[in-house]
Order: C-alpha cells, then sequence, then structure tokens
C-alpha cells in the first residue's frame, strides 16, 4: 500500500521515535510548557480548566494519555471537528521549537510518513495498513511548513 522507501515511527526504541508524540520534546503552547505533544493534545480534550492541568503534570506520557480516554470529565462538544487541527497546531510546534528535530524531519526528503500504530486507524495505518495515518498526514505538512521557513 505504501511506497517501498515509506519512513515508519511508533515506539519509542525505533528509529525516527522523535517523530511519536511520546517523545521526550517539550512545548509552550497557550502560555504553558506542556512535556510532551501527547499531554498538550490529550488535555486539550476538556473544557474543565483543573482537569487539563492534571494531565499537563502528569509525568509519563501514556498516563496523560490514559486520563485523556476517562470519559468521567465530558469532552468539549467541539472535539471531533477540532482535534485533526489541535494536533497540527501541537506537531508544528514541537519541530519549530526544536531544530534537532526540524533537521530530522527535513532528512525524510518527500517520503511517506506513517505511523505505524496497530490499534490505532484514525491517527496510523492500523492493524491492516489501511488506516487513515493522519498523524503521519500531519507531519508530512509539517515537514512543507518548516522546509519553508528555512
Amino acid at each position: 500500500m505504501y511506497p517501498e522507501d515509506t519512513i515508519y515511527f511508533y515506539a519509542q526504541t525505533e528509529r525516527y521515535a522523535e517523530f511519536s508524540n511520546f517523545a521526550p520534546y517539550g512545548v509552550a503552547l497557550d502560555g504553558v510548557w506542556w512535556p510532551t505533544t501527547e499531554h498538550f493534545f490529550q488535555a486539550q480534550k476538556f473544557m474543565d480548566a483543573d482537569y487539563r492541568e492534571k494531565i499537563r503534570r502528569e509525568q509519563r506520557p501514556k498516563a496523560a494519555k490514559e486520563l485523556g480516554m476517562t470519559r468521567a470529565y465530558p469532552l468539549r462538544a467541539d472535539w471531533e471537528e477540532i482535534k485533526d487541527d489541535i494536533m497540527h497546531r501541537a506537531v508544528l510546534a514541537k519541530f519549530q521549537t526544536h531544530a534537532k528535530l526540524a533537521a530530522l524531519l527535513l532528512s525524510t526528503g518527500d517520503k511517506m510518513i506513517v505511523e505505524n500504530a496497530p490499534w490505532d486507524a484514525y491517527w496510523g495505518c492500523g492493524p491492516d495498513g489501511t488506516g487513515q495515518n493522519k498523524l503521519g498526514q500531519i507531519l508530512m505538512t509539517v515537514r512543507e511548513q518548516v522546509r519553508q521557513q528555512i
């Protein structure tokens, strides 16, 4: 399905792990420092400021994701409409903040980038490779934006 020279990323122990939202590269967004883009993304699901702060303060991105998956707090009403834009904003900030990451992203040229997430057919390629790969698409868009900024 994907070209032979496709760049895959997912686990923190694999090449291009820096592309993951779990990678330990923080971002300043909305006047606050977020430990990872995962922390920021998960917190944006909720309108409750105290709960967003609880997510931001989590030590590990996996714990932030777990808090983001709860439905004990209601999701913001517009979440489905804005989640892609929130993700784009976080990923762009990450690559604008960390020059080393921007260089790594640019080093991929024009290759396809795919989040090889076996259980996520929205952000990743899913279990059979037919997922929407929204995170990979965002990374390729951000790559072009970073390229135009240099």
